[in-house]
């Protein structure tokens, strides 16, 4: 298990900006895909944006592109989801999350290896 602490959620009105933040071992941010997933109550969960371990590969669920960004900074070991554009359906659980072995590519707003850890989620409110 790989430790990831996600912050940076709270609440926010429609049309409103968010950047979720999740820290991570130094090896995990330079060697591993990455990526962020939500789930709402009584909803399946949602894989909405993941990154490749050389941050040269995107992916966004549609749900998202266009709104959302996903960056890191290895130097601050630390991944980033800029959220834009804010609506009620946005609200969920965020997590942080890492895939299962290193150097996968990214497909379909995750990565292509399965997530094996992740942390502890930071909840997302956006009302109307």
């Amino acid at each position: 298990q790989v430790q990831l602490v996600e912050s940076g959620g709270g609440s926010v009105q429609a049309g409103g900006s968010l950047t979720l933040s999740c820290a991570a071992p130094s090896h995990t941010v330079n060697n591993y895909c990455m990526g962020w997933f939500r789930q709402a109550p009584g909803k399946e969960r949602e894989d909405i944006a993941a990154l490749n371990s050389a941050g040269s590969g995107t992916t966004y669920a549609g749900s998202v592109k266009g709104r959302f960004t996903i960056s890191k900074v290895n130097a601050k070991n630390t991944l980033y989801l800029q959220m834009n554009s804010l609506k009620p359906e946005d609200t969920a659980m965020y997590y942080c999350a890492v895939a299962g072995s290193p150097f996968s590519s990214v497909l379909r707003g995750s990565c292509t290896a399965p997530y094996a850890s992740w942390g502890q989620g930071t909840q997302v409110t956006v009302s109307s």
